[in-house]
């Protein structure tokens, strides 16, 4: 059995860490660089990074503030916002992300995970899906639709086939957000977690809800996920990324420990 993984998120807004709850009351709470050093030091396996108003702002993610974070951490670097084209894949790559986030122009377009997967490999490509709770219908049979800018903009796809289409065209793991759950600390989506990860053969990141310990261990077992993203736990200081491996390792969950 794989190693479970902890990633901590980091929403950037304007070069600031910012927060918000069901994407909404957005509130810059730090320095994103200061939160990414402390977190590595700790014993973090991978850190992500959103540019969280790049798409909804039509704008390029701001890579000055992505090579800040990765002179600073030696862990896998996510980045995601604003990714619309292989160029722009190319151009995090350059400076310092190991993983490329698609998510608001990949709905739009989906040729655009391909075309990402075959310039910096699939392995390299992360599907973000930001998914919200519907009435189950012919349009929605999973009962979860796709939502982009940001929240802002529901789509009209159902959300469980736009997973199985994401790996399709070859994204190497899938991020599933929960706009119900975001910033609520009252745990994540199992249902909808499980859902993806029983459907589809690429790793699951979980996020969305976590605000206790025993979040993440469910996610990790009962919701099938092989990783869990942490933000709002973290950022505020209720729980050390060391303090959490070292509950889940207590708790039989197989984790990369540094001991």
């Amino acid at each position: 059995m794989l190693s479970k993984r902890l990633i901590a998120c980091l929403d950037v807004r304007d070069g600031k860490l910012a927060k918000s709850i069901r994407f909404v009351n957005t509130k810059d709470i730090g320095d994103p660089v200061e939160k990414a050093r402390e977190y590595y030091a700790d014993g973090l396996d991978e850190l992500v990074f959103y540019d969280i108003t790049a798409s909804s702002d039509n704008r390029s993610i701001m890579l000055d503030v992505v090579e800040a974070v990765a002179r600073e951490v030696f862990i896998p670097l996510s980045v995601g916002g604003g990714v619309r084209t292989v160029a722009d894949a190319t151009d995090l790559r350059l400076a310092g992300a190991e993983k490329i986030n698609v998510n608001t122009a990949a709905v739009k377009r989906p040729a655009l995970i391909a075309e990402c997967a075959e310039a910096i490999g699939d392995q390299n490509v992360v599907l973000s899906m930001d998914i919200r709770r519907v009435d189950r219908s012919d349009r929605f049979p999973s009962g979860y639709e796709i939502v982009i800018n940001g929240g802002r903009t529901p789509m009209g796809i159902d959300g469980l086939a736009w997973a199985l289409e994401g790996e399709r065209l070859g994204a190497g793991e899938l991020v599933v957000n929960s706009i119900d759950a975001d910033g609520t600390r009252d745990g994540y989506e199992l249902r909808l977690t499980a859902m993806i990860a029983d459907a589809v053969r690429i790793p699951v990141i979980a996020s969305g809800g976590a605000g206790e310990p025993r979040h993440l261990r469910e996610v990790l077992t009962e919701g099938g996920a092989d990783a869990a993203l942490v933000a709002s736990m973290v950022h505020y200081g209720d729980y050390a990324v060391s303090e959490l491996k070292n509950y889940l390792h207590d708790q039989g969950v197989k984790m990369r420990m540094s001991w």
